[in-house]
């Protein structure tokens, strides 16, 4: 039922909007890394300076406008000569939902052509976030498509389908990020019990890091990453064939530790003012990742205990309070 409210609010454009216009009062920088290119290279630079690379998302929710779709290309595109010119150490993370894949699948196509070539150009990785289950086939489908082009695209493998370990063998000479999985999916196609996606999620992670290209490893709980760490020991995987990612604002001590003890760390980090949907997606993933940024994320001048729940109340608030006026 928790998941369900997540991802009702993830999904709620009315509390998307004004998220955008009220972000910086619900304390939303702790969860998101600027909100325009200048800011996130800061942020980038900080993580580096640590041992921590970094892999950055140019936040956005429904766009079905093809001139949304451009500007978010564009918007793509500067990161990738702001990565370049800077010489930071990261990556790009996408979404084809963003760049037009619900207005028109070639139109999608060439918009991500230009950012993977612009970013082959440079040398920099473009990985392609999978969405809900709607989105999947399309989206491998561009990525069959410029794979036959480009070497430097990857993808996301969600462990909550039935069909993952299908698509993890498919794609086992790709660099894959493995996640639980954050959207809310029909039981004929996903696991619905966290018990059976933990065990499914540990069983992907595991038969990519013996037989894939490049693993990386999306979670927050100690224990599968304590769990990953003997794996890898166990079995002589070397440090170079993997790398555990963790959320900008999430457990920063554990992301710091990590990459302390010569591993390969990865920080996702998000930018811009449309960060509600993902934030709430995140807690949808894993509500306990609420506990991990509650007392970052509602700052004192919102007066929220009640977490999520009292900060979509807020949005509400504020901007009834601006219709008023």
């Amino acid at each position: 039922m928790l998941k369900d409210f997540f991802i009702g609010l993830s999904q709620n454009q009315f509390l998307n909007s004004a998220a955008k216009k009220y972000g910086l009062k619900l304390g939303a920088q702790s969860v998101v890394a600027g909100t325009n290119i200048e800011e996130t290279i800061k942020s980038i630079k900080e993580l580096n300076a640590h041992g921590i690379s970094c892999t950055v998302d140019n936040l956005g929710e429904f766009v079905f406008k093809e001139e949304e779709a451009t500007e978010a290309k564009e918007q793509i595109l500067n990161v990738i000569e702001a990565i370049h010119e800077h010489q930071v150490d990261a990556h790009i993370s996408l979404k084809p939902t963003q760049l037009g894949l619900d207005i028109d699948y070639h139109f999608c196509l060439n918009n991500l052509r230009e950012i993977v070539d612009r970013a082959s150009s440079y040398g920099i990785f473009v990985n392609f976030d999978m969405e809900d289950h709607g989105h999947l086939d399309p989206s491998f489908d561009i990525l069959d498509e410029l794979s036959k082009e480009y070497d430097n695209v990857g993808t996301v493998i969600q462990a909550y389908f039935f069909r993952a370990e299908e698509d993890i063998q498919k794609y086992k000479n790709y660099r894959l990020r493995i996640v639980k999985g954050a959207y809310k999916e029909p039981e004929e196609l996903a696991y619905q019990d966290k018990k059976a996606i933990d065990a499914n999620f540990i069983k992907l992670i595991e038969w990519h890091l013996l037989n894939g290209k490049f693993t990386s490893i999306a979670t927050h709980d100690h224990n599968i990453i304590n769990h990953v760490k003997d794996f890898v020991k166990k079995n002589d995987i070397p440090n170079d064939k993997f790398e555990f990612q963790m959320l900008y604002g999430f457990r920063k001590e554990l992301q710091l530790k990590l990459a302390s003890e010569g591993y390969n760390f990865c920080t996702y980090v998000p930018f811009g003012k449309d960060w509600y949907g993902y934030f709430m997606r995140r807690l949808a993933e894993r509500p306990q990742n609420l506990n991990l940024v509650a007392k970052q994320v509602f700052n004192k001048k919102t007066n929220t205990v009640l977490g999520v729940a009292a900060g979509a109340f807020v949005l509400g608030r504020l901007t009834k309070k601006n219709k008023k006026k």
